[in-house]
Order: C-alpha cells, then sequence, then structure tokens
C-alpha cells in the first residue's frame, strides 16, 4: 500500500470563462476502462472505451491507472479530439491524475497530449477534480473514496491539496466470482482504516464523519455501496452521476484557470509542477 502526505492550498475564486475561438481548452479524463473530454463551449462530447488499434487489434494504452504506451495515448487522443478542435487553435488542456504514481502518469499524458498542440497542459489529481464537480466545501478536511473500473483510491484532501492516500489495483471491472464486489469494500475500509491510525491529528476523523464523497462508477453499483456503508458505519455522499465528476472536475478547474489573471499572456501554473 502506498501512502503520500503533503501540505494543502486552497482554492480561490475566479471569474467565468468567456468563450471565445481563441480561448478553446480540453478536459482530459483517461481511465484504464473509458476516455472522457469536455471541450469549452460544447461540453462533454466524449464517453468511449479506452483504446486504439495500431493495426493488430484493439490495445489498451491505459492500465491501472498507469499509461503503458504513450505513442498509443496519443494516437487515440489524435483520432478522438483531432478533428473535433479548431483548426488553429492551442488550447489549454486539464487532464486528470492518479494521486499516486502520478508523477509518472503526468509526464506520460503530457507527452500523449502534445498530439493536440496545447498551448500549456495542467495536471489536477482524480480526487480534487470530484471534489470540485461536487461543489464540495474545500476549506474543511474531505475524504474522497473514487472506484474506478480497475483503480480504487482513497484521498484525503485539506485545504484542496491531497494530504493523504491510499491506492488499490481494484476495481469494478474485477467484480466477478473470485472477486466479488465485498472485496473492493473491504479494501477501501482497510485503507481508511490505515490513515486513521497513522494520522496523529483529527482530521481523516473529521473528513470521516463529514460523510465520504463516493465517485467513479463504483458509485454506480448498489453492492458495493451496501458493502461499503456497512464496513465504514458512515453515510457516503455519492456525487452525482459519479461516472464523469473527474472530467467536470477537470473542466471546472479549465474555466477558473483561464480566467485566473496569472494566465493572460502566459502559461498557467500547472497543478502538479514538475
Amino acid at each position: 500500500m502506498t501512502v503520500v502526505r503533503r501540505p494543502g492550498a486552497a482554492l480561490g475564486r475566479h471569474r467565468p470563462w468567456p468563450l471565445c475561438r481563441q480561448c478553446s481548452g480540453v478536459a482530459l479524463d483517461m481511465g484504464s476502462a473509458r476516455t472522457r473530454a469536455w471541450v469549452a463551449g460544447r461540453g462533454m462530447i466524449l464517453d468511449v472505451p479506452t483504446v486504439t488499434f495500431p493495426g493488430t487489434g484493439a490495445v489498451h494504452p491505459i492500465r491501472r491507472g498507469s499509461i503503458v504506451d504513450t505513442q498509443g495515448t496519443a494516437r487515440m487522443l489524435d483520432r478522438l479530439l483531432g478533428h473535433r478542435l479548431p483548426r488553429f487553435a492551442r488550447p489549454l488542456v486539464v487532464v486528470t491524475a492518479p494521486v499516486l504514481d502520478g508523477f509518472a502518469y503526468r509526464a506520460e499524458a503530457r507527452t500523449a497530449v502534445e498530439v493536440l498542440r496545447p498551448r500549456s497542459v495542467l495536471t489536477v489529481p482524480s480526487a480534487r477534480a470530484v471534489a470540485l464537480a461536487a461543489g464540495a466545501d474545500l476549506f474543511r478536511p474531505l475524504l474522497v473514496i473514487d472506484i474506478g473500473a480497475h483503480l480504487t483510491e482513497v484521498v484525503l484532501l485539506v485545504d484542496g491539496a491531497v494530504h493523504d492516500a491510499r491506492r488499490t489495483a481494484l476495481g469494478t471491472g474485477d467484480i466477478d466470482d473470485v472477486t466479488p464486489a465485498a472485496r473492493i469494500s473491504e479494501a477501501v475500509a482497510d485503507m481508511t482504516t490505515s490513515m486513521l491510525r497513522q494520522d496523529s491529528t483529527s482530521l481523516t476523523v473529521d473528513a470521516l464523519s463529514r460523510g465520504p464523497l463516493l465517485a467513479g462508477g463504483g458509485a454506480l453499483r448498489p453492492e458495493v455501496t451496501c458493502h461499503l456503508t456497512d464496513r465504514l458505519h458512515v453515510a457516503l455522499r455519492a456525487v452525482p452521476a459519479p461516472h464523469t465528476a473527474a472530467v467536470r472536475g477537470a473542466a471546472k478547474l479549465l474555466e477558473a484557470a483561464h480566467s485566473h489573471p496569472s494566465t493572460t499572456g502566459t502559461d498557467p501554473p500547472d497543478e502538479h509542477p514538475h
């Protein structure tokens, strides 16, 4: 089990992003099972399988939170989005990324996204994107449980930034007779318990008492949410349309980043500076 802790930073409030041809932008959420894209002025235009076709059949370039085929990911983005963007635009792109092992993911994602000729690329932890989509109060500790198709993360946000996180390489795509829904719920409960034991403050307790945010496809599976509620003994707060929450949160960040004064005439700061 992997852990990350980092000081938090509060989110500011920004004006709505003015829509214009020169202000093109794309929000991307690329998971191992589905890729979703939101384009400025058009909303979410893609929710398709994460797959590329190099000529030898279908290949999945992203697996369990890792981009294993960067060029294949680039070809997929070009096929899906190349013809959907203004011809001479250089979009501002926001990409969601797993919290843990995110450095490698972000580096590979930046390389793949170059096919879209971006003006600049920002990356945002998926958990923070989920919180933005939910309109959560980021000035209070928040626990986000994101159950995807092949990866589950439990993340503690403090002042809007990642403070602690755990992950397991299990998701809804693994649910079968060998890996029942209860196993994923048990893994989430174990990760949450580990957070509580290692937290010398009251942050995790406070976040848990507020009710964790539940996102990802797992939030649409009644057997998962039922087992998880029983294990955690708290009321879960499912994000509306939980399977698309990450890309919608990235879209909100995209709007805020574009309208921030620091982005006028310059590249915006990366949510995860390298």
